[in-house]
């Protein structure tokens, strides 16, 4: 596993990735198949921007030595909830129903299976998570064929 270093601080401030924006079932199965053309494992997060954990996540995701992993791993789409009143209709993408908690971290392999089902809830704690416990997670699913 690749380990974080001095240079991997979490900022002061809280990234706030999420964008309010709606997205199509054709948009996030576009998304999918693009990244899968592009020999990437689609990552894709379900989120908001009043949630710390989802927050804490992303601030984890944007360490340099974690950022450099996932982009050479991943395609990522984040998926804004809001007040779990949007998107939430783009779990069944997935085979998965629709539940608060968040945020829902699914990894794909390079055939668009989700590989990642039974654990893809775990970030819900995130903000009591040590960013090498979650970095060793994206790791831990990367090159998954």
């Amino acid at each position: 596993m690749i380990q974080l270093t001095a240079f991997d601080q979490l900022p002061s401030n809280l990234p706030k990735p999420f964008s309010g924006q709606v997205i199509a079932e054709k948009q996030l199965n576009d998304f999918i198949s693009k990244s899968l053309e592009l020999k990437k494992q689609p990552l894709v997060i379900f989120g908001a921007n009043w949630c710390p954990d989802a927050q804490c996540l992303e601030a984890v995701m944007k360490l340099v030595t974690v950022n450099k992993f996932v982009a050479q791993h991943y395609e990522v789409m984040r998926i804004d909830v809001g007040d779990y009143d949007q998107n939430m209709d783009l779990y069944k993408v997935f085979g998965m129903p629709s539940k608060e908690g968040i945020p829902q971290v699914i990894i794909l392999d390079l055939k668009g299976k989700v590989l990642n089902l039974d654990s893809n809830d775990r970030w819900r704690a995130a903000r009591e998570t040590a960013p090498q416990e979650i970095f060793n997670y994206f790791q831990e699913f990367a090159n998954q064929p």
